[in-house]
């Protein structure tokens, strides 16, 4: 099972900050909480990969509700893959998250994010700027970590915050 909720920062105030609280952590939540029985039930295992963000993993993003929302629901989901971790591993259910940096969706490749490009100071440590000389993954890349992950070649692979993101996290 896959867990790709995920909006960006649309609008400020209290509002963008409830927007991408309810989208990305809370949807995140109830999709774990829907698949479970079903996977328990079947009695054989498996796997639930939760897409999170390298705003999971590091502080980036404004001062913006709405930006802050989102940096607060990618690091919440690595909470709850590391809870959802350890309940479900008696049950041989493993659970993992896949941090993206920005990749090549509508959710970058859009007016308002980059409007947002303009005013954000590029050369802050906490912003944009990956390690390996690409400006954004392709799906396909994050589909790749996601299918291996769910894979029996991963078996024991649980608990694991897992970077796509062309060095992003590890040059912060």
């Amino acid at each position: 099972m896959v867990a790709n909720a995920g909006i960006a920062m649309m609008q400020a105030g209290d509002d963008g900050w409830r927007d991408v609280i309810d989208v990305n952590l809370t949807g995140v939540f109830h999709t774990v909480q829907v698949a479970i029985p079903t996977l328990i039930e079947q009695g054989t295992g498996g796997s639930i990969v939760l897409i999170s963000s390298a705003a999971g993993l590091v502080g980036i993003g404004s001062s913006d509700p709405g930006s802050l929302g989102y940096a607060a629901a990618k690091h919440g989901v690595v909470g709850l893959m590391r809870a959802y971790a350890n309940h479900l591993a008696p049950q041989n259910i493993r659970v993992n998250s896949v941090h993206p940096c920005g990749v090549d969706t509508p959710m970058i490749n859009n007016e308002f994010f980059q409007q947002w490009l303009t005013t954000a100071d590029m050369d802050a440590p906490h912003n944009l700027g990956n390690a390996l000389p690409v400006e954004l993954v392709q799906p396909t890349d994050i589909a790749n970590a996601v299918a291996w992950l769910a894979s029996e070649e991963a078996r024991y692979v649980t608990g694991v915050t897992l970077p796509v993101d062309a060095g992003f996290v590890n040059k912060r």
